[in-house]
């Protein structure tokens, strides 16, 4: 009998330590979801990445990409001057003065772009969640998604067993989501990245044999952009399900979790780009950067 009510006591410590620390994280950490998920121009306003990146053509890392671009006029005016010698075809002037000029005024003008980029990014992403809201009547977050999993999943049951079916789904959800705020961390770091090269991609085209740079690039910031129109439509499927308790609902619930930590996986392999998932080390797909015609 003493056995029994020691092995009680065990698991009962077990249970309430495992309900508070997932409480815990539950209220603390997923609120910061939304704001690492649905990125907008408001990644670029900060004083110090405006000064990294170059706030005129003469500092920040505008500066380095214009001393290229003046390298690259010096490369191509030697390479023109001997090609009587050596018989090699150059690209004709008046086409490479053209597109210095285009490039030199893109390059310059790349923060820009960057933010025209995110504008219309966040734009379609926004699109989606005010569908959900229209349809629903609140708004498509995460911070919703947890209400909705604490009230449909959660409260069915008075007490927290972790060796029950719901205990396992909500420590399996509270793992995913925590696994997604190491993701789209890194996510955001790399975006960040991925806009200061912005003038170096840009450079890149101005000489055919490197300008596969270019194609890597736009193909790299293109899916880790996107990613967040995939997070809002799962999200919209997730509160689209029609929750009754049964193990059905339960295992949606769950299957929609696991794609939102694995969007990015998806995304590659549909279009190729870099990883964030970060219990894959940081890949990057094997023919991320190949040179493509």
């Amino acid at each position: 009998m003493e056995q029994q009510n020691i092995s009680y006591i065990i698991f009962e410590t077990i249970n309430n330590l495992l309900n508070n620390l997932l409480s815990s994280i539950d209220t603390t950490l997923y609120e910061i979801l939304d704001e690492l998920a649905f990125i907008d121009t408001n990644i670029l306003k900060i004083s110090f990445f405006e000064k990294i990146f170059g706030t005129s053509s003469t500092n920040g890392l505008l500066l380095i990409a214009n001393s290229l671009l003046i390298a690259f006029v010096i490369y191509y005016a030697v390479k023109l001057a001997y090609s009587n010698y050596t018989s090699q075809p150059v690209e004709s002037p008046h086409h490479f003065v053209f597109r210095l000029l285009i490039l030199g005024i893109s390059i310059n003008s790349s923060f820009f772009i960057c933010e025209q980029i995110l504008n219309i990014n966040h734009l379609l992403s926004s699109s989606i969640q005010e569908l959900g809201q229209s349809i629903f009547g609140f708004s498509i977050s995460f911070s919703k998604l947890i209400e909705k999993l604490n009230v449909d999943i959660y409260s069915i049951t008075s007490d927290f067993n972790i060796f029950s079916f719901d205990g396992i789904s909500k420590t399996f959800i509270t793992i995913s989501l925590f696994n997604l705020i190491f993701s789209y961390s890194l996510r955001y770091i790399m975006i960040k990245l991925f806009c200061l090269l912005t003038p170096f991609a840009l450079l890149t085209l101005l000489n055919n044999s490197i300008s596969w740079f270019f194609k890597s690039w736009i193909r790299c910031i293109f899916s880790l952009l996107i990613m967040q129109s995939f997070i809002a439509l799962i999200l919209l499927l997730v509160f689209s399900i029609s929750f009754n308790s049964n193990t059905m609902s339960k295992l949606t619930y769950l299957g929609c979790i696991y794609a939102l930590v694995h969007i990015n996986s998806y995304i590659r392999q549909l279009i190729g780009g870099i990883s964030t998932d970060v219990s894959n080390n940081f890949g990057i797909s094997p023919n991320l950067f190949n040179r493509r015609s």
